[in-house]
């Protein structure tokens, strides 16, 4: 029997733009000719507007994220569908999912921001906006499609007689045949696929549930609107995906990667906040390496779709954090100008989110600037005051919901008359609020030299502010931390869980004067085993100022890291007292070390059970002495869970894990890090140039896997230009 070549899924004759009961209908390929479905039925199927209306198609929600489909509905030429490439969507798509009537408002209406292609079927997961949560997604088929097997078909597409109808339609098919990787089907009962159902389910029903086999691919589309009468044959190719559950759950599980241009490939900024831009000292910059080899920008204040103007020691990119603020599927850069004078204000500071695009970094919408006394909410009610230094800390993300934030920290804020209380910015969509002591669920009060806000973290399920200076009770300095959930309470803003210090109940130390309990914060979703989500949070406060007794004697400013479990109920539990006197944990504490200046934390699998290898800590030691190299400096990975000396590593120039060089005296090495799901960013702000340098090094150097070649950046090398002054003073 000859094989089945039916049309392309896309002929010119099917690229006009039909605008038919309010809702726009452009096919891309076919749809499914047969009855209407029931209210709700087979909600887990969605209809995609591409282009506003240039095309129509057909998906799956396969996970609460994610969208299945036909690559050839986003190629330029829907017969080369599987030169389709990873990244955001050229022509911008919304999908409604479950809404099976389009005259309702039923479902859910998400943007796709990302596309990965499977590249040897036409088929493509599209990443959503925002997950999807009150419709149950469709499960994979795990066996093949058997010959004449009966199959439904549910589709948007034209029917016999609509060229855009109101109601999903559903049909059913025989399963004529299938290779390794399509699947031929024809229509029963006069069922066609037809114009408009390129990416649609075909799935097998038993017991009540369904189950995908295939996704809809190219059709002869005998019988559909339009087409000629002489046209009979009902015959349709879909993709093959029962046999992909393996690539679904790694593409679905997998951490979220900076990608400033959409292109597919990681992006890197990093920052040097003591650069010179032009003739002005220490304005600051941050420089972007594109992935693939897509060259090198800057980011400067003035330049594109950036604000304002460099001015002497604004200290720009001081502080980094990344997110797809306004869901378009580029990655936004928020940037931190603690030192940026407000009119005359001198030091009140700011910060700027520089919005990704298609050309990469301010090459598309103008920026978003955040200042006090402008705007609105809580920054319009506050004022620019001098050495408020906001900016000076950053987080940024999304909420469990999908929700993008940004958390600022104003350590050097005035609360009425206490000087340096300090405060944060909470900004969500158009909301702005702002969380300090001076509110009544906030534990504490204002007390001058606070700095509240002095580090920020968060993860999809909660927020962390540090108050290194906090007295607890007589004690100076001792440090605290406030831990919040993003809802919002009576007082609107987010929900205060718990505060904690080092006299809590269950908490190991004891509140000393210069602890500094707090001065670094980082923070990750945590999926225990048993748990159906990752709705509980690891975080790491680092304590820096800690003493630890060796010997008798006292080791000043050794430092400590405390990690903490936040369950999604609300409970707070220690996890580890990490530092370098523990058993089996590499190095000893020594006078003046500062281990947990600072601290990074990733679980590099956010959506499946935490485990020794997924839930990572760094910690910087920059007062570490290597041999008789005074204050060259350290960094020390662990494991979030389990006994730290079970799994430390140490990171020092020339060291097994691969960082280049030798150890250098007042390189600070440890003070500048960052953990993303796949390596480890160090930066060295103060050495080994004059400039600074900074590098990337895969995970699997520290954890147990095969040992793999640094990236490293350094200016004057690899098209960074040969200039700045602390180069890797942050990096994202």
């Amino acid at each position: 029997m000859p094989r089945l070549r039916p049309r392309a899924a896309v002929t010119s004759g099917l690229l006009a733009t039909a605008l038919v009961s309010g809702t726009f209908l452009a096919p891309a390929a076919q749809a499914v000719v047969g009855t209407p479905s029931a209210d709700n039925a087979h909600a887990f199927t969605a209809r995609l507007d591409i282009g506003d209306g240039k095309r129509a198609c057909t998906a799956t929600l396969v996970d609460r994220d994610w969208l299945l489909t036909a690559a050839s509905c986003f190629a330029d030429n829907p017969a080369e569908a599987q030169q389709l490439l990873p990244g955001a969507p050229k022509d911008a798509t919304t999908a409604y999912v479950g809404r099976t009537d389009s005259t309702t408002t039923a479902g859910q209406v998400r943007t796709v921001v990302r596309l990965v292609p499977r590249g040897d079927r036409d088929l493509v997961l599209a990443r959503l906006s925002k997950p999807v949560t009150t419709i149950t997604p469709a499960a994979l088929a795990t066996t093949a499609p058997a010959p004449g097997e009966t199959l439904t078909g549910t589709g948007f597409g034209r029917t016999a007689d609509e060229w855009a109808p109101v109601k999903m339609h559903q049909g059913r098919f025989s399963v004529d045949g299938s290779d390794a990787t399509t699947v031929n089907i024809t229509g029963v009962d006069g069922a066609a696929v037809c114009a408009g159902d390129t990416g649609g389910p075909v799935f097998r029903e038993q017991g009540g549930s369904a189950t995908l086999v295939g996704v809809n691919s190219r059709s002869w589309q005998g019988g559909c609107f339009g087409t000629p009468a002489e046209e009979t044959r009902t015959g349709a190719v879909g993709s093959r995906v029962d046999d992909l559950d393996g690539w679904l759950s790694e593409t679905v599980t997998a951490a979220p990667f900076v990608d400033f241009n959409g292109d597919g490939h990681r992006d890197v900024a990093i920052a040097d906040p003591k650069a010179t831009v032009g003739t002005v000292a220490e304005a600051g910059l941050v420089r972007v390496v594109y992935g693939n080899g897509a060259g090198v920008s800057e980011v400067i204040q003035g330049g594109p779709g950036v604000n304002g103007g460099p001015e002497a020691g604004d200290g720009f990119g001081t502080a980094l954090a990344t997110v797809d603020y306004n869901a378009d599927g580029y990655t936004d850069l928020v940037v931190g100008v603690p030192d940026e004078d407000i009119g005359k204000v001198a030091d009140a500071g700011a910060a700027q989110i520089v919005y990704g695009s298609p050309e990469g970094l301010g090459k598309g919408r103008g920026g978003t600037w955040f200042e006090q006394g402008s705007g609105s909410g809580a920054l319009l009610g506050s004022a620019s005051e001098a050495k408020d230094h906001m900016g000076f800390s950053i987080a940024a993300g999304t909420t469990a919901a999908g929700d993008p934030y940004i958390l600022i920290g104003v350590p050097g804020e005035d609360l009425g008359t206490v000087v340096d209380a300090g405060s944060a910015i909470y900004v969500r969509g158009d909301t702005n609020v702002a969380i300090n002591q001076d509110k009544e669920s906030v534990a504490g009060g204002p007390e001058t030299g606070d700095q509240f806000g002095y580090s920020v973290a968060g993860s999809p399920n909660h927020l962390a502010i540090g108050i290194p200076n906090e007295a607890i009770g007589t004690v100076a300095n001792t440090g605290m931390i406030q831990i919040l959930k993003h809802e919002f309470n009576a007082e609107k803003i987010p929900t205060p869980v718990k505060s904690i210090n080092q006299d809590t109940a269950g908490i190991s130390g004891a509140a000393e004067a210069n602890d500094l309990f707090g001065k670094a914060l980082s923070v990750a979703s945590y999926r225990p085993e048993g748990a159906a989500a990752d709705g509980d949070s690891i975080i790491a406060v680092g304590s820096p100022g800690e003493g630890i007794v060796v010997a008798g004697v006292n080791r000043t400013n050794a430092g400590r890291v405390v990690t903490l479990r936040v369950t999604a109920g609300g409970a707070v539990s220690e996890l580890q007292d990490i530092q370098q006197e523990k058993a089996d944990v590499t190095g000893g504490s020594e006078t003046g070390d500062r281990f947990g200046e600072q601290v990074s934390v990733v679980n590099t699998s956010p959506r499946t059970v935490g485990t020794t290898t997924s839930m990572l800590l760094a910690v910087g030691i920059p007062g570490e002495n290597e041999g008789t190299v005074v204050d060259s400096g350290a960094v020390q990975t662990f494991s979030l869970l389990g006994a730290p000396g079970l799994t430390d590593r140490w990171i020092s120039p020339g060291g097994a894990p691969g960082l280049p060089g030798v150890p250098g005296a007042n390189e600070l090495l440890g003070s500048s890090i960052h953990a993303t799901a796949t390596d480890l960013y160090i930066g060295m702000p103060n050495g080994p140039g004059a400039r600074g340098a900074a590098h990337l090094m895969p995970w699997s150097n520290v954890t147990g896997g095969a040992v793999q070649a640094v990236t490293s950046y350094e200016p004057g090398k690899g098209g960074l230009p040969a200039a700045g002054k602390a180069f890797g003073g942050a990096i994202r």
